[in-house]
């Protein structure tokens, strides 16, 4: 049974999502909020198919930001990425620079105005992320950026990267951990496993911590939460 529900939900995943990815080319010339309404709707329409195809439910825990936030995610899964459509009132990803070059996918994350990071430009790429973060900051998105920079492994510690000190710094403003469980049941093949996907928004981290010690509670936060809801959808 699993694998058939895992075949019709891939099978609603990619005819959903090539459906409105062809059909979001109308909204270039209008305004980004049309854009907004278009990537919320298909993350909710993701979270129905995993709902009633895959037989996995999502569930929220903890306060959801609302207005100019920073959230610093957890990445385990695709998942991880398109939910925040729909949870979150306006959110905007920090996104490598190579997606862009994704057909469809990268013109349409122009349009939305993600942050763009050259992960090759250094101190350039820091400078360049600040400066765009500060920008989306005055629209009140929610900037969710992954520290680890790419999909780990369930139970894997994470590997943060200092993108994430730098804004922290610049933007002198809390930082809210987003813990989850997604990898259980939906990483990088093809089975999608039955359960509860956890999306987990922790007590933000306030404002002002050295940059060692904001990191090592950012990590731990993230981490050991994450490693509770892994142990949970077991």
């Amino acid at each position: 049974m699993i694998y058939l529900r895992s075949l019709l939900f891939q099978l609603f995943f990619w005819l959903w999502s090539i459906g409105w990815a062809v059909g979001m080319i109308l909204t270039y010339p209008l305004p980004r909020g049309a854009n907004t309404w278009s990537l919320s709707t298909w993350a909710k329409g993701l979270i129905w198919g995993l709902r009633w195809l895959a037989d996995v439910k999502v569930e929220v825990r903890g306060d959801r930001p609302t207005g100019p936030a920073l959230v610093a995610s957890k990445h385990q899964s695709m998942f991880d990425v398109f939910s925040q459509f729909a949870l979150l009132p306006d959110a905007c990803f920090v996104m490598k620079k190579e997606l862009l070059m994704v057909p469809l996918f990268g013109w349409h994350g122009l349009k939305a105005g993600m942050v763009v990071v050259d992960r090759a430009g250094h101190s350039t790429a820091l400078k360049k992320l600040v400066r765009d973060s500060v920008e989306r900051m005055k629209e009140s998105r929610q900037i969710v950026i992954f520290p680890e920079g790419t999909r780990g492994a369930v139970g894997q510690p994470g590997d943060y990267k200092p993108g994430i000190a730098a804004l922290y710094r610049e933007l002198d403003m809390p930082v809210t951990p987003l813990a989850l469980n997604c990898g259980v049941h939906w990483n990088k093949g093809f089975v999608v496993k039955p359960g509860t996907i956890v999306f987990e928004y922790l007590e933000p981290i306030p404002a002002g911590l050295k940059r060692g010690e904001f990191m090592r509670e950012l990590q731990t936060r993230i981490d050991t939460a994450t490693k509770a809801l892994e142990d949970e959808g077991v």
